[in-house]
């Protein structure tokens, strides 16, 4: 048994806390003095308090907690008995009104929720994993580090049935189980790996990184044949010519120069390979990247996984919380009923007569809890912090946007003070406060749900301050007229009100109906979370960006439903869904309470907003879109959360948004990116920096692609005509630095754009290379090889200079090949402008002076080009040149810019035969990389060493089965049965009391989908009834799934003869 109570009112929960954390650490009190104090008890324990802490509030301040705020639930327990006890369930729910418990209406306390006001006991029924926070952190996968000191235990029998994964999950309140096979010394360590994949929090390479590898291994590919043929190519020209047509015999004293030859083949092969292989592209993807990150954390977004801010731009659809995301999870009074008018915002304080104000701010400041209160923020740009009841909170901001202050009310007349108190509980449905006037007759305030106080109130204040007559009729107009259409904003409606007894009437303060009735009512407010200003622009900017934002949330329907409309997540006239928890459970299981992809794909692509969810519901539909093959492309998802209760979707989705202010810890740790200022505008801004990821890539990959073309292609060219290659070795990796490194840097620093959401996301299937990026590579290099073929072969006619043709092995460098060397750099230069723009846009220069880096590496290009061409002599083979032939190289150069307006002219649609390419892996691909959850890269060697595991397991536990079997019948049957040895039955391990799980719900499959192979055969076996009704534990059916895997988590089981699994030992 353990109490639990408020530490204002006892002394219970945080020093338990402390010893369930030791590493929490920053507290004021030691371990060991904590524990000591936890051994006492009663007298010594209370003198043990006074002595060190003064009293349990001294206690409190030391251990950094505050009495009013409530202690945290360490375990999930059952109330047996309480005392008017609130708990804040909004780490768990993410709302943040408060819970009513009562042994007798709700009794279920869960861990990590706070105790608000009261106090009570409870009887703990789960604890660690197995309670509400321990399932959830179970969903994110960090059970790991427990299962691994249980398998160190190395006790075979029970570890035979442990979990292979340790990903316990949950469905519904379930705990599922996969259930390991036969240990062996290979088998452990394989489990061991096993683990350890199992903790990789990434499944598979970032969409961009699966569609670059795949283009640059293609591209290798063919460098390195076009390389080999160069050398072939080279070396027979060179063998037939000498000795076939000259017919000159080898000689060993001209065996040096041969070789000599045979190494500048070799030399000009490896250079057309090296140029051909695009290593830049990995760099431009890390540079972009991470110049991404740093830039974004300007923009309120800090990133904690590289890849997260790429797949970002790949976005299709976001799901968001409500609460603290789409609203500011602060209370607040957005309209108001004052004086005969009707305010849609805060009124201005001179605009209501000071009767009036007065009136408001002190019924409200006297009659709430004194523990309400609204606090200075804690960091610098964040709201003020709400203490105690939220209702009462929205109530005491509005006395502060009345720019009067609540504290110097309460300073006047103190709690003591107070005559008379009717606590709100929910039968009265309101509060009401009595003191006594100075004149000595009393004051009654009223404050409460608006159908219910309007009753009581016989008048009304008018705008003048003064009382006239409320009848019936007015009632009925005002609730048509004011409370209607508060409700119909999703605005819960307050009316607040009082009465004056004069000096000589003291009432019977017993009769409450009597005091409670003939009211004055001074206003009549409503309260909501209201919507944060920026988001409605910001999700407008998504639609228009083609990514739908979905709402999922806690709250009730109708409120998400106002809320949604307040944001544009749902248009009128649009053809979308709104449901609630159960009925989409409802609709995505069929009879036996299994989910079906196909079921989903009917509700997921309509579904706007889906209220009353549990983490659980947030964790199968965020799967559920990211699973599904419906459409013409597979979804991205992006999650935006903020409590506890938002780990497992944030985990599972691509892209997962933690607040950085409002969030929970376990959230920002679920998370990829966190929202340092908790703005939804923050994620349009992601989008943009990802989006601009992925046009840098595409920029970098134009201009590279376009270089390596013509480089090969003149090299090889070049080589099989002249027997060498125009572009020497050494400028050919200067030209390869230029277009890698360099331009690498250049393009994948420009900073995103507006434009970038005017577009639609490109998702998982969309080529890098686009069928205009494809005419821009294949136009710039007709240019570019025409220029220089030409100059090549007429080039020494047209500047009147030696030609550098067919020169000699050691011959100096010609000003011939220097020229065209140049005029190779000088059209790089020039066509990197043009590589700025990848859709087809004119006007290049747009821009350019926003990215200081990229005119910096070209105009530095530019310089080293002059010292090189200039000063480089022999080991650059350049000779220097003229300023008439410089003037020449820059001609074409600059051509380069014209010819791009040419390219831009013709239309893409018009050229048919162009191909794109750099398509992602395809969906069979991404199927088997899903199911392989994460698995590290593995040879086939190991794989088929994997599978004779296997099957020597399965042969092995055969045996085993086969020889229990003998002793079983040698022995009685029955008595085999009875008194097993070990949990290796189903009914014996479910039998266990720390296994049993009970429903009266459905049925839910345990084990998802992605992690079952296609060769897995099932084995449902319903347990026996359960004494435990564990308010975790819920599942009345269970399934347990004996499955084959590729890997060899899951071989074989071994069993008893009597249990259903020797049935099915022959399938297996």
């Amino acid at each position: 048994m353990g109490d639990m109570a408020n530490s204002s009112i006892e002394f219970h929960p945080k020093p338990q806390q402390q010893r369930e954390a030791p590493h929490a650490g920053g507290f004021g009190c030691t371990l060991a003095e904590l524990r000591s104090l936890m051994e006492l008890r009663g007298a010594e324990a209370l003198q043990k308090i006074q002595e060190a802490y003064g009293d349990v509030g001294g206690l409190c301040r030391r251990l950094k907690t505050s009495p009013t705020e409530g202690d945290l639930l360490p375990a999930d327990g059952v109330l047996i008995q309480g005392n008017d006890l609130k708990l804040d369930e909004s780490s768990l729910t993410g709302e943040s009104d408060h819970v009513r418990k009562s042994a007798d209406k709700d009794p279920m306390l869960l861990s990590g929720t706070h105790v608000m006001e009261g106090s009570g006991r409870m009887v703990v029924t789960a604890v660690g994993v197995n309670s509400q926070t321990g399932i959830i952190f179970t969903l994110l996968g960090a059970g790991g580090e427990e299962e691994e000191k249980k398998d160190k235990k190395g006790k075979q029998q029970d570890g035979a049935m442990e979990s292979s994964q340790t990903k316990a999950k949950k469905q519904d309140g379930a705990v599922a189980m996969e259930m390991q096979p036969l240990k062996s010394a290979e088998g452990g360590e394989m489990e061991e790996r096993e683990k350890k994949k199992a903790n990789v929090p990434k499944k598979e390479k970032s969409v961009l990184q699966g569609k670059l590898t795949k283009l640059a291994v293609q591209i290798g590919k063919a460098g390195l044949v076009m390389s080999a043929i160069t050398v072939i190519i080279l070396v027979l020209y060179f063998v037939i010519e000498t000795f076939v047509v000259d017919g000159r015999a080898w000689l060993a004293e001209c065996t040096p120069v041969y070789v000599q030859y045979f190494v500048k083949f070799f030399i000009i092969g490896v250079t057309v390979l090296v140029v051909a292989v695009p290593e830049g592209l990995p760099l431009a993807v890390t540079i972009s990247l991470a110049y991404s990150v740093k830039k974004m954390m300007k923009d309120n977004n800090l990133v904690r996984h590289l890849d997260a801010c790429e797949t970002m731009g790949n976005a299709t659809a976001i799901c968001s919380d409500k609460t603290g995301t789409l609203t500011t999870n602060r209370m607040t009074v957005v309209q108001s009923y004052l004086g005969d008018t009707h305010y849609k915002e805060v009124p201005a304080p001179n605009a209501l007569t000071p009767k009036i104000l007065d009136l408001l701010v002190h019924a409200i400041s006297i009659n709430s809890a004194y523990t309400t209160k609204i606090l200075p923020p804690e960091k610098e740009g964040a709201l003020p912090r709400q203490v105690g009841n939220k209702t009462e909170c929205a109530l005491l901001g509005f006395v502060l946007d009345l720019k009067r202050d609540f504290q110097p009310v309460r300073e006047q007349i103190p709690e003591d003070k107070l005559y008379k108190v009717y606590t709100f509980n929910s039968v009265r449905k309101s509060m009401s406060t009595a003191i006594r006037m100075p004149d000595g007759g009393f004051r009654l305030f009223s404050k409460g749900a608006s159908e219910i106080l309007l009753k009581k109130c016989t008048n009304i204040l008018n705008s003048n301050g003064e009382l006239r007559g409320f009848r019936p009729r007015d009632r009925d107009d005002m609730v048509k007229k004011i409370i209607e259409p508060m409700a119909c904003d999703g605005l819960r409606t307050i009316c607040i009100a009082y009465r004056d007894f004069s000096a000589g009437q003291e009432p019977d303060w017993d009769d409450e109906n009597e005091v409670v009735g003939d009211l004055t009512c001074i206003a009549v407010v409503g309260i909501e979370d209201p919507v944060r200003p920026e988001v409605p622009e910001a999700i407008r900017k998504c639609q228009r960006a083609g990514i739908t934002v979905r709402m999922v949330t806690g709250d009730n329907i109708n409120t998400a439903r106002a809320i949604a409309a307040k944001c544009g997540i749902i248009q009128p006239g649009e053809d979308f869904l709104c449901l609630e928890g159960k009925e989409f459970n409802r609709r995505i299981r069929n009879e036996k309470g299994e989910i079906e992809q196909e079921r989903l794909d009917k509700v997921w692509p309509k579904l706007r907003v889906l209220a009353r969810s549990s983490p659980t519901d947030k964790h199968t539909l965020v799967k559920g879109i990211i699973d599904s093959t419906t459409g013409e492309q597979r979804q991205v998802v992006a999650v935006t959360g903020d409590g506890t209760n938002d780990g497992p979707a944030l985990k599972k989705a691509d892209v997962g948004f933690a607040m950085g202010i409002a969030g929970t810890d376990v959230a920002k740790e679920a998370s990829d990116i966190i929202l340092t200022d908790d703005n939804f505008t923050s994620i349009v801004k992601a989008v943009m920096w990802g989006r601009n990821v992925y046009d840098s890539i595409s920029k970098f990959l134009q201009f590279q692609l376009t270089v390596n073309v013509v480089a090969v292609i003149v090299a090889f060219t070049g080589a099989c005509i002249t027997q060498d290659s125009p572009l020497k070795a050494v400028q050919m990796l200067w030209v390869n630095l230029i277009m890698d490194t360099f331009a690498s840097l250049a393009l994948a620093t420009e900073p995103p754009t507006e434009s970038l959401l005017l577009r639609k996301p490109y998702g998982r299937d969309k080529p890098l290379i686009s069928r205009t990026m494809m005419k821009n590579i294949l136009g710039h290099a007709v240019y570019q090889l025409t220029i220089i073929f030409t100059l090549l072969f007429v080039g020494e006619l047209f500047f009147d200079i030696d030609s550098g043709r067919n020169a000699p092995l050691h011959s100096p460098p010609s000003e011939h090949y220097t020229i065209i060397f140049n005029t190779f750099v000088m059209m790089q230069l020039f066509n990197e402008i043009n590589a700025r723009k990848i859709h087809g846009e004119r006007n290049v220069f747009d821009g350019i002076f926003s990215n200081p880096i990229f005119c910096t590496i070209v105009l530095g290009t530019f310089a080293i080009q002059i010292v090189i061409v200039q000063f480089g002599g022999k080991p650059f083979s350049c000779s220097p040149l003229s300023t008439e032939q410089w003037l020449w190289c820059l001609f074409v150069g600059v051509g380069e810019l014209v010819w791009g307006q040419v390219i831009a002219t013709i239309p893409t649609s018009q050229l048919k035969c162009l191909k794109e390419a750099g398509h992602g892996p395809g969906k069979d691909e991404m199927t088997d990389e899903e199911l392989a959850e994460g698995e590290e890269e593995i040879d086939h060697a190991e794989r088929e060493l994997r599978r004779g595991q296997i099957l020597w397991f399965r042969g092995l536990n055969r045996i085993q089965t086969q020889i229990r079997v003998v002793k079983a019948f040698r022995s009685s049957l029955y008595e085999g049965l009875e008194k097993p040895e070990s949990k290796t039955s189903i009914h014996n391990f479910m039998a266990t009391p720390e296994f049993l799980i009970n429903d009266y719900t459905h049925n839910i499959p345990l084990i998802d989908d992605t992690d079952v192979d296609e060769n897995e055969e099932r084995l449902r076996a319903p347990p026996p009834p359960s004494p435990n009704q564990n308010n975790n534990a819920i599942d009345s059916g269970i399934y347990l799934t004996t499955h084959v895997t590729k890997s060899a988590t899951s071989s074989a089981f071994s069993s008893s003869p009597g249990s259903p699994l020797h049935s099915m030992e022959t399938s297996l």
